[in-house]
């Protein structure tokens, strides 16, 4: 039987979520929201995703805070506005699909917001170009010739860690059903963990044990409130020689789980230009293994892998419990329905759908059929 079409449990305090396959997207940044409000562009996006054959749809980074977010056209979910329109797209979104779990990554982009769009440059933006003042835990920038960040005070980043809990929130009212935190990717909580960002002489500043502090009460103030299930994502190496590490990643996620933290979805890079990266397929696998083996915490395996027989290896060698897809999604928003062709497994899509394959593919659903009249 595949690995892959195999049904896993995520834990939570209040029951859990029972995944009817090992697929995940990813969260994807769309660029496409109003003043932090989701659009049509989501209603569209969520809805063709959510018809994809996987378990698990994570909603793209979504910032707690204004001045958290990537770029002016990211998506938030710091007051009633940005929920309401949240709940509004997505309940339209799920109305069109079969049922399948939603996470929400909550998330503050530190001295990596206030940027112009991927297709647009990417840099920081001055205020004169519609950009804003940025928070991190030391005053610097990310790139030598960016305006440095202001460092976030005491009072700043309790403000902060007040609006993760918030947003947490705000997404159970909704109905979301698993919050994914970034810790990942350069953005202030990664920010915190790594020695190239985190600059601080306080509690906060220097050792291991102070650098994991502001994420870990972070993640105490999300899991006071939201008793769903709760994960994190990390990168486990910033690819910078004497940074941030795995073996620092795997102590992490030891402390996460005695913490309450259900799950951990494992990337890497983003906090350097320094970076050196070795690109392959699968290249943050091995990443993933160690965190899994050193925390025994439900694992996500992310980056490169785009074919069924990849991801099926993946979970077969035990390296992880979960894999996650993004750029392979937007490309085939029915990936799952081709991995599940080529590993002999089955997927629900609305019968809408039913004649999208070819004959020869139809046990995919585990239906006949339909003819046309």
């Amino acid at each position: 039987m595949s690995k892959l079409f195999s049904p896993l449990h995520l834990p939570s305090p209040r029951g859990g979520l029972t995944l009817p396959n090992r697929i995940v997207i990813a969260p994807m940044c769309q660029y496409q929201a109003r003043d932090g409000a989701a659009t049509d562009w989501h209603l569209m996006h969520w809805g063709n995703l959510l018809n994809s054959g996987a378990a698990l749809f994570t909603l793209e980074a979504t910032a707690v805070v204004p001045e958290g977010r990537i770029t002016p056209a990211c998506l938030g979910l710091w007051d009633e506005r940005t929920a309401s329109a949240l709940a509004d797209m997505l309940k339209r979104a799920r109305q069109l699909a079969p049922p399948m779990a939603v996470c929400i990554q909550l998330a503050h982009a530190g001295r990596k917001a206030s940027s112009a769009l991927p297709w647009n440059g990417a840099q920081l933006l001055a205020p004169g170009q519609g950009g804003w003042e940025t928070f991190a835990p030391s005053a610097e920038p990310h790139l030598p010739s960016e305006a440095a960040p202001t460092a976030m005070t005491l009072e700043k980043m309790a403000q902060t860690r007040d609006a993760f809990a918030a947003a947490a929130q705000r997404a159970d009212d909704i109905g979301i059903e698993a919050v994914e935190i970034h810790c990942a990717h350069g953005y202030l909580l990664h920010e915190f963990l790594s020695p190239i960002a985190n600059k601080r002489s306080d509690a906060y500043g220097g050792s291991f044990e102070n650098r994991i502090r502001y994420p870990l009460e972070v993640f105490a103030a999300v899991r006071k409130v939201f008793d769903g299930v709760l994960g994190l994502r990390i990168s486990a190496s910033d690819w910078v020689e004497g940074a941030w590490d795995v073996a620092q990643s795997a102590e992490f996620a030891k402390r996460l789980k005695a913490a309450g933290c259900d799950f951990i979805h494992v990337s890497s890079g983003g906090i350097s230009p320094a970076q050196k990266i070795t690109l392959g397929v699968g290249y943050q696998v091995p990443f993933a293994r160690q965190i899994r083996a050193a925390s025994g915490m439900v694992t996500t395996a992310v980056g490169l892998i785009t074919e069924a027989q990849q991801a099926e290896a993946v979970l077969q060698a035990g390296d992880a419990d979960l894999v996650a897809l993004a750029r392979a999604f937007m490309y085939q928003p029915r990936w799952g329905w081709q991995a599940a062709a080529a590993l002999g497994a089955q997927v629900t899509a609305n019968p809408v759908y039913w004649r999208g394959l070819p004959r020869e593919a139809q046990a995919v659903f585990g239906k006949v059929s339909i003819g046309v009249r």
